[in-house]
C-alpha cells in the first residue's frame, strides 16, 4: 500500500473495563493510531423512534492492522465512527473499515 493516499490520521479504539469504585463501567480507550485514507460514502436520513435519524458512512483505508474487529470504533476529526465491516486489502497489504458515524 503506497503513503501517498494515507492522508489523514485515524485512532482505533476499543471497549475497555474500568473499576469507578462502584463496579465496572465501559469505557473507550485508544487502541492504535495510524495514517489513513478517508473515503466519504455518502449519508441518509430516516425517521425512526418517532424522531428523524441521519448517519454518514465513511470508508478508512490504511495499513494492515492485526486484530481490529467490527466490536471497535474509529475516531476520525471529533466523530466516533462504529465499524461495521473489516475487510483484508491484498495479502495483509491493508485493511478497509466501512464504518457509520451517527448524528
Amino acid at each position: 500500500m503506497k503513503a501517498g493516499p494515507l492522508d489523514r490520521t485515524v485512532t482505533i479504539q476499543r471497549v475497555t473495563l474500568v473499576d469507578d469504585g462502584y463496579g465496572s463501567v465501559e469505557t473507550w480507550a485508544d487502541w492504535a493510531t495510524m495514517p489513513a485514507q478517508v473515503v466519504q460514502q455518502g449519508g441518509r436520513e430516516f425517521f425512526a423512534a418517532a424522531a428523524v435519524q441521519a448517519e454518514q458512512r465513511v470508508l478508512f483505508r490504511l495499513r494492515w492492522l492485526d486484530g481490529v474487529t467490527v466490536l471497535d470504533r474509529v475516531s476520525y476529526s471529533g466523530r466516533a465512527h462504529n465499524i461495521i465491516d473489516v475487510k483484508e486489502l491484498g495479502r495483509r497489504e491493508g485493511t478497509e473499515l466501512m464504518t457509520v458515524a451517527g448524528a
